[in-house]
């Protein structure tokens, strides 16, 4: 049965949170926009635009308010989108002409999105820019994200970046542009984006209505408001609470408690998140945290209650940072492999809890 149009998920939008094209304005970032602005006022607006940085820091939401600006003729130096031009509620209704997305496509015959960009979405995107544009002007287009290309769609990228249409515009969001084909990220100048400053974020955080939870989410997230949306639409505030709480009870584990953890990391996938994949996601986060407090001290801005009095526990020295930044990446690489091979998500979440528990820093810890 083919899927309605409307319950097809947008590869490009964070669960539970607003579509970067829905985004007014863009905050943080005044080094980037500052750098297209000039370039864009200055002649010299290149053909694809390459927008680099950590997954969630808004990467997308720059990439979209530089498409409405542009579309909408580069009135001013301001790229804050004005909602009533034609050109913005034509993109926010994805009924623009000029501007065409590639993302991951929806396959009806295996029900779920597909797992790459393939050539066919590229094929469509050089219609597109060979198409006379309705308006004239410029045409853009928003590939997120460009790591999702598979070698054939990249090749296919490369030839329209060799010889690119006049006034053509592409936006390649990037999370690991090292990824990318060399000869890719070479016809493509750069933006590079940092992570946000928790000033920052707690005020995006803000804008979204998540006023309560904006100091933990930023503490936990490190400066992407991507993964901090993720996390409250999964309630990861309260499952790293729980992890926070479970680590408290060594050096004697509370093995029901750590059972219970595991279990909740066997939940099926669904519109807002895979529970094992944020189960994952949470015990990375903790031992870099606990990394980063016996090299600098238990963090300031705490993401759990008593989290700070734990990684002292923990963490008190550099040779303890050592053993959990070892066990970070040697836990990370089991959860790839157990994922390949789809390994029970619990029974794998549970050993990883033992092994931890079984550390020498766990075992030295104190009451």
């Amino acid at each position: 049965m083919k899927t309605a149009p409307e319950d097809i998920p947008e590869a490009d939008r964070v669960p539970g949170a607003p579509h970067p094209r829905e985004a007014r304005r863009v905050l943080g970032h005044d080094a980037a926009l500052s750098d297209f602005v000039s370039a864009a006022r200055g002649g010299r607006l290149h053909h694809a635009w390459l927008l680099t940085g950590p997954r969630g820091v808004g990467k997308a939401t720059l990439a979209w308010s530089i498409a409405k600006w542009v579309l909408s003729g580069m009135a001013s130096d301001d790229l804050s989108a004005d909602p009533d031009t034609p050109e913005t509620r034509r993109i926010m209704a994805m009924s623009e002409p000029r501007l065409a997305l590639i993302r991951r496509p929806w396959d009806d015959k295996a029900g779920r999105l597909s797992a790459q960009i393939t050539v066919d979405e590229i094929r469509r995107l050089l219609s597109f820019f060979h198409m006379s544009a309705a308006e004239g002007g410029y045409r853009v287009a928003i590939i997120d994200a460009a790591d999702d290309m598979n070698i054939a769609a990249a090749n296919a990228l490369l030839k329209v970046l060799e010889e690119p249409p006049a006034q053509t515009l592409i936006l390649l969001v990037a999370h690991q542009p090292a990824g990318l084909l060399p000869t890719i990220r070479s016809r493509c100048r750069t933006l590079r984006l940092s992570p946000l400053a928790p000033r920052q974020m707690g005020e995006i955080l803000s804008d979204l209505g998540l006023h309560e939870d904006a100091e933990p989410l930023a503490a936990l997230s490190d400066g992407s408001v991507g993964e901090a949306l993720r996390l409250a639409g999964q309630d990861g505030l309260d499952r790293y609470q729980a992890l926070v709480d479970l680590f408290a009870t060594l050096p004697r584990l509370d093995r029901l408690a750590a059972a219970e953890w595991a279990n909740a990391a066997a939940g099926r996938a669904g519109a807002d998140g895979d529970p094992f994949d944020l189960a994952i996601t949470l015990l990375d986060r903790f031992l870099a945290r606990l990394a980063r407090a016996g090299l600098m001290g238990a963090p300031l801005d705490q993401a759990a209650r008593g989290e700070a009095a734990l990684m002292a526990r923990l963490s008190p020295d550099d040779l303890s940072a050592r053993h959990w930044a070892e066990a970070q990446a040697r836990l990370s690489a089991r959860a790839r492999a157990g994922r390949a091979v789809n390994i029970d998500p619990a029974a794998l979440v549970m050993d990883m809890v033992l092994e931890l528990a079984q550390s020498p820093p766990a075992r030295a810890a104190t009451a």
